[in-house]
């Protein structure tokens, strides 16, 4: 086991044994701030239960983690990572490395296999180029999770977490609504890190819903309309739905005066009832 794994000095001297150099390509910044992920680690839920994290870098997330859950997977792209995380994740028995892409990953079987019996949480600190797979690839696929607790990009927080018919509203914020309720829990400056991004990040936790906020007759038609008004979000939601499931523009503000939606309001001015109630408005007819 690895101790000091945020300090600069230490993590330089791990990685140069090993002879890692960090990759661009995959967005990887280590956290070399001592305290962030012990406050992480608590706010995410984790303890006494089962927690998967993506990406665990050199461990120092994954470390917290073990001393509170019960059982800790982390699924690991880099296999340049694998003799690091051997060495700074020794002394902890209840962590299991897993070299694989977790959007290739069969979650559900995963929990099956490791998790029985046990409540479990996503814990992560996502590289910033591929956070809205991640996010939407777990939250879609419904997994038997609690909570989604991840580091993101700072502009990415206040978008995944913002309310409907508020500025930084798009579509990735209603699917992420739909599914959960988000809430930022703290900001994280860049240099915080190793190396430092350019910008700062936040973390933020979704609580998973067990069954969706408001019910809609079509998911992935309600998905559709919503992916078609912010795909066109500079124009009004009439012109935007035109062509929807083949509906001409008369139809589509026929539908939007029984929702009661102003046809030359734009997708960021709606909530998600009113997108529910278009949704369902087209479905009927």
């Amino acid at each position: 086991m690895q101790d000091n794994l945020s300090n600069i000095s230490t993590v330089k001297e791990l990685l140069h044994r090993h002879g890692f150099t960090f990759s661009k390509a995959l967005g990887q910044n280590f956290i070399v701030n001592p305290g962030i992920c012990p406050k992480m680690a608590e706010l995410s839920g984790a303890k006494g239960i089962g927690v998967i994290e993506v990406g665990p870098g050199i461990g120092v997330l994954t470390a917290e983690l073990a001393k509170i859950a019960r059982r800790v997977v982390c699924v690991e792209l880099d296999t340049r990572l694998l003799p690091v995380l051997a060495e700074t994740l020794a002394g902890y028995d209840n962590v299991t490395v897993i070299n694989a892409d977790v959007l290739k990953v069969d979650l559900r079987a995963l929990i099956e296999k490791e998790f029985a019996g046990m409540e479990v949480v996503v814990c992560a600190n996502l590289p910033y180029y591929i956070t809205s797979p991640i996010v939407m690839s777990l939250l879609e696929a419904r997994l038997p999770v609690k909570a989604i607790t991840v580091m993101v990009q700072k502009e990415a927080a206040a978008r995944l977490c913002a309310k409907p018919a508020t500025r930084d509203v798009g579509a990735v914020t209603i699917a992420v609504r739909y599914y959960s309720e988000p809430r930022v829990l703290f900001t994280v400056s860049r240099g915080s890190f190793m190396p430092a991004p350019e910008v700062d990040s936040a973390v933020i936790r979704l609580d998973v819903h067990e069954t969706p906020p408001l019910p809609v007759k079509d998911e992935k038609l309600f998905f559709a309309v919503v992916k078609a008004a912010f795909g066109m979000r500079r124009k009004t939601i009439s012109n935007a739905l035109t062509g929807v499931r083949g509906f001409t523009k008369e139809q589509v503000q026929a539908v939007l005066a029984s929702a009661d939606v102003p046809p030359t309001h734009r997708a960021e001015q709606l909530t998600m009832e009113q997108f529910a109630a278009i949704a369902d408005g087209i479905y009927s007819r």
